[in-house]
């Protein structure tokens, strides 16, 4: 399945917060459709793929490239579930997204995808870069690449800028100092539920 391009609110309500996903609060508390109302009881299996659907959808990956980084993530030391999410968290779109230099993980995609990034001084155009500690992310030299920085850092995404990034708002710089903390993380995710619903798949 190609990302997906739907409203947004829809999904929000269907699985909860999305920091990523969008800005907006949906105005209806429960789920979206007819039966959004009705309580039901929910399978183990339902609530599995709930998980996975939330990160799916806030980070913006298909469902081929998230089964891509649950088997990286099982090749890797630790536990699977952590270097699940800190592969997600460390894409460059997100590290956008995180610094405040875009409003939504969409939102930094794009501003990534139309050439306004850098890392270590030379322009990167691919989302799904990862960002590694020690790297250096700036904005294009270019009046247009700046003001739009400028412009969405007075109105970040998130409040808090995570413990592994440092930001210089003149510069418009950032460094990555390390490899994100769990605690950092703003999706609010069991990862051990997605990695047992991947279990018979990866």
């Amino acid at each position: 399945m190609a990302r997906y391009r739907g409203p947004r609110l829809r999904i929000v309500r269907r699985l909860g917060d999305l920091p990523g996903l969008t800005r907006k609060s949906p105005r209806k508390a429960y789920p979206p459709g007819q039966h959004g109302q009705a309580r039901r009881k929910r399978s183990e299996y339902a609530v599995r793929l709930e998980e996975k659907q939330k990160l799916r959808y806030n980070y913006g990956v298909s469902e081929r490239q998230l089964l891509r980084y649950v088997r990286k993530a099982r090749r890797a030391a630790g536990s699977t579930g952590q270097v699940l999410l800190q592969t997600l968290e460390m894409r460059l779109d997100n590290t956008i997204f995180r610094l405040g230099m875009a409003p939504t993980i969409p939102a930094a995609r794009q501003l990534v995808s139309h050439g306004h990034v850098t890392v270590n001084g030379s322009r990167v155009n691919i989302p799904s870069y990862q960002c590694r500690p020690g790297e250096l992310i700036g904005v294009r030299n270019t009046e247009k690449s700046r003001e739009l920085v400028k412009a969405n850092l007075q109105y970040p995404g998130l409040a808090n800028i995570p413990g592994h990034l440092e930001l210089d708002k003149e510069q418009l710089t950032a460094k990555v100092n390390s490899v994100i903390e769990r605690e950092w993380v703003a999706l609010q995710i069991n990862e051990l539920l997605v990695v047992e619903f991947y279990s018979r798949q990866a």
